[in-house]
């Protein structure tokens, strides 16, 4: 079993999980302006991507942008990986590869600790990547211990491109925004992403 063997229904209480549904949990956070780059190159691939109707186009040419635009954003304090492989626990079903995740450490070379961000890319339903994301935000979360790098929060994210479901993880406590925010608003989304960047969502 990996992680996109996993669904909500079997996640939270595999792993003893407390779950919060909360509407606009990062409804408040300040928006952060795309690049020019990022909103020219955004109005050119979302509807590409979204009539090839494909995961692998929407997470190449939508969530791939926007990510690499946080990173400029963050003046590269933090790295980005995609198609990583994050295997902690096999025994458990924490074991495969991430879609993307973002660190705190600066080297983009290899993965160091902390994790900070997990992002699962999906076609048409959000839905469906929820349960994958929980089980790699507990495998960042155990990744982060086993290497001595804890942080309060592990955040994540389901995503089809266009719409982004956003999750915050401490401890025990699985928080999930009820609201789903849209491409529309790519300011509110990169705002989001940075104020998780920041550790202050």
């Amino acid at each position: 079993m990996d992680y996109s063997n996993w669904t909500l229904e079997t996640v939270v209480p595999a792993f003893q999980l407390e779950k919060i549904d909360t509407p606009g949990l990062f409804s408040e956070i300040e928006p952060v302006s795309p690049s020019e780059y990022l909103t020219t190159g955004l109005a050119k691939k979302a509807p590409l991507a979204t009539a090839i109707g494909t995961e692998k186009a929407r997470s190449e040419m939508i969530v791939a942008d926007v990510l690499v635009d946080l990173l400029e954003h963050s003046d590269h304090r933090i790295s980005l990986f995609s198609g990583i492989e994050l295997s902690v626990d096999v025994e458990n079903g924490l074991m495969g590869v991430c879609d993307f995740l973002l660190s705190l450490s600066p080297n983009q070379f290899y993965l160091e600790a902390p994790i900070i961000i997990l992002v699962e890319a999906k076609n048409t339903d959000v839905k469906l990547g929820l349960g994958q994301c929980v089980a790699e935000m507990l495998a960042a979360q155990r990744f982060n211990t086993e290497k001595g790098n804890d942080i309060p929060y592990i955040y994540g994210a389901s995503t089809t491109g266009i719409d982004w479901v956003f999750l915050k993880l401490e401890e025990k406590h699985l928080h999930i925004d009820m609201t789903s925010y849209t491409l529309e608003r790519c300011d509110r989304i990169l705002g989001i992403l940075s104020s998780m960047v920041a550790q202050k969502a």
